[in-house]
């Protein structure tokens, strides 16, 4: 239940109390003063960073629980056993020159790709540049609370599909665990992130994980349709609402 001080602003103390994501989320697409979302954020980054610790911590356990398992049945520990996920902050190998990650040198370009980068042009308007500008700042604001995610643009900010899952966790939070989510598996990212858009939103893959992987980074008017497709259902949904 949303709490207010008497000049009507968030009562900052009582946000740490609420651990539903959705709940804050509500709050967060209802504020209407700046300071107010600015708060808001901040108890939501907060939320997710205390979910993300303590599941750090159960998997810490579970790891000890293994070991001891092994050591009390005359086992060794000498394989480590892997169920943590890897660091939001690691990188693929990349390219040194185009800051990509390095294809295989004998890879070719497949049908499939050709046809990716093909992708339509965004519908033709007077005021595209605004409209692109307005959506990627809707991303940028949707995703903020979100480690590993800076959008800048509709291309190279997409690569690893961790904002595509960032993107439509913020509206669907019990789809899945964001911070189970390895950046350096992209495919299983953009998978994730489409098939679960579509069920929940309604949004049709209009993207093609293969073809996004083989790709240096992803075509932004593919990106930027998508989106678009994405942002549209979800008004639909009444889950975005929109000026009249």
């Amino acid at each position: 239940m949303e709490s207010k001080t008497d000049d009507g602003s968030v009562a900052t103390g009582e946000l740490s109390a609420i651990e539903d994501e959705e709940v804050l989320n509500k709050m967060l697409d209802d504020a209407k003063d700046f300071e107010e979302r600015k708060i808001l954020r901040a108890a939501l980054r907060d939320l997710l960073k205390k979910k993300r610790d303590k599941r750090e911590q159960d998997r810490g356990s579970r790891q000890q629980d293994l070991r001891q398992q092994g050591l009390s049945k005359g086992g060794t520990t000498g394989g480590a056993v892997s169920i943590g996920r890897a660091s939001m902050n690691q990188q693929p190998p990349t390219n040194k020159t185009s800051g990509q990650a390095s294809p295989s040198a004998g890879s070719k370009a497949s049908p499939a790709l050709a046809s990716a980068q093909k992708c339509p042009s965004p519908a033709a308007a007077p005021n595209i540049k605004n409209v692109k500008q307005m959506l990627l700042d809707w991303c940028r604001a949707k995703t903020e609370p979100y480690e590993g995610v800076n959008i800048r643009n509709f291309s190279s900010s997409w690569k690893d599909g961790i904002a595509f899952c960032a993107l439509v966790h913020r509206f669907f939070p019990d789809a899945f665990e964001y911070y189970t989510l390895n950046p350096t598996k992209p495919k299983e990212n953009f998978e994730l992130a489409f098939s679960t858009a579509e069920r929940l939103a309604g949004c049709p893959p209009l993207l093609d994980p293969d073809d996004l992987i083989r790709m240096k980074e992803p075509d932004w008017k593919c990106v930027y349709t998508y989106i678009q497709e994405f942002y549209r259902c979800l008004v639909e949904k009444g889950l975005v609402k929109t000026k009249k």
